[in-house]
């Protein structure tokens, strides 16, 4: 039960992780977008 719940830990942190990730990138590509010259 305690390697459950540890698994289930490490898994919600790397889901974190990837989305705080693509967040940032999505974030960075409409800045860049919005501040490119035409």
């Amino acid at each position: 039960m305690k390697k459950l719940f540890i698994l289930a830990a490490v898994a919600g942190a790397v889901l974190l992780v990837v989305r705080r990730n693509r967040a940032a990138k999505a974030e960075a590509d409409l800045w860049r977008e919005a501040t490119a010259e035409a």
